[in-house]
């Protein structure tokens, strides 16, 4: 099996990248990423990469087409990633997230490539008061990201098939340990600054909804994409991926790290504005079509692991939200320094 990964330098792809070697001893693994964040390594005791037969480092809207000559599967992970780059880089976030994509979906399935994944997300959702929302309801996208996520869904679901088996995995948000560690997510940030300085300050009221994923998890419903039969949803289906007892309220997330790292106090500005970001998600029609592949990590694993692995680093950055761990800090620091132009492009 030759697998193709785009993304794989990113937070996920270390993960995946290691569980797919595991899980198809005897695949092909192809990367493909731009390489943003290649050197923004925290635990690992060998370059993820190693794990990967091939290694290509080049633009996901310059992809080389012949890499899928012979494919099985492409893994699209690449992305910009979340909000606040997606505010300052709209475009770029369409243009990455969207249209190549989409493009690549569409050449993916003319040449016969047969399992087309792509991690799409929850956030889509939006603001959505009342029940858990389920696959069939409206979607409420409030950002760029959000948006780029809806419209990457609408052309995977337009493309006609053929063979093919077409994935949308509407991620909740991700979190965990990883040898490449985002402190821009709300629970791998609340144990940073729980380790760091012993106190979280939750910048909301508390009260935001938020779906959570380990991002081995999230390994394992790729790996379930790659294999699912298609006969009960059809060749594409977009998917809910968690679990329902993963729907927290930022301020339980919160306790929940103060109560796994001794002396850590928490901060709730109950006096900000409602965050409109909030919303709770119904995971059954995944718990149906993939009982074989549910989450597994708890979360008190996953914090777990995230305090051991900052404490094996040696963690003590109080100022961590100016950090290479950031993404958009990243991107910042590489067009500041020359390397990256407006357009997110290698100089």
């Amino acid at each position: 099996m030759k697998i193709v990964i785009t993304g794989n330098m990113g937070y996920v792809g270390p993960v995946l990248v290691s569980h797919l070697r595991k899980t198809f001893a005897d695949a092909q693994l192809i990367g493909f990423d731009s390489a943003y964040f290649g050197h923004c390594l925290t635990s690992a005791e060998q370059l993820p990469e190693a794990n990967c037969d091939m290694q290509y480092f080049a633009d996901v809207r310059d992809f080389d087409l012949s890499l899928l000559n012979d494919a099985d599967a492409i893994v699209m992970l690449a992305a910009i990633s979340n909000d606040p780059m997606g505010q300052q880089y709209e475009q770029v976030t369409d243009a990455i997230n969207h249209d190549a994509c989409a493009r690549l979906a569409a050449e993916a399935v003319s040449r016969g490539v047969k399992r087309v994944v792509f991690a799409s997300s929850c956030s889509m959702y939006g603001f959505a008061e009342g029940a858990a929302r389920q696959e069939t309801d409206a979607l409420n996208p409030l950002t760029a990201y959000a948006r780029s996520k809806v419209a990457t869904e609408q052309a995977l679901a337009a493309i006609e098939p053929k063979d093919a088996v077409i994935t949308s995995l509407r991620f909740s948000t991700a979190c965990g340990m990883s040898p490449r560690l985002r402190l821009d997510l709300v629970l791998n940030d609340f144990v940073a600054s729980a380790v760091a300085s012993r106190m979280i300050t939750v910048l909301s009221d508390g009260t935001p909804w938020r779906p959570l994923i380990d991002v081995r998890d999230m390994a394992r419903a790729i790996e379930w994409a790659l294999v699912r039969d298609p006969g009960e949803t059809g060749p594409y289906v977009a998917v809910n991926v968690g679990a329902d007892e993963w729907n927290y309220q930022v301020r339980d997330l919160a306790e929940a790290v103060a109560s796994m790292v001794p002396g850590t106090e928490v901060s709730i500005n109950v006096n900000a504005p409602a965050d409109k970001r909030s919303y709770r998600v119904d995971f059954s029609l995944y718990r149906r079509i993939a009982p074989r592949h549910q989450p597994q990590i708890t979360l008190n694993q996953s914090i777990a692991a995230l305090r051991e692995g900052l404490e094996n680093m040696a963690f003590a950055d109080k100022d961590f939200r100016n950090s290479d761990f950031m993404r958009l800090k990243m991107l910042e620091k590489h067009r500041a320094e020359g390397r990256l132009d407006a357009h997110l492009r290698w100089r």
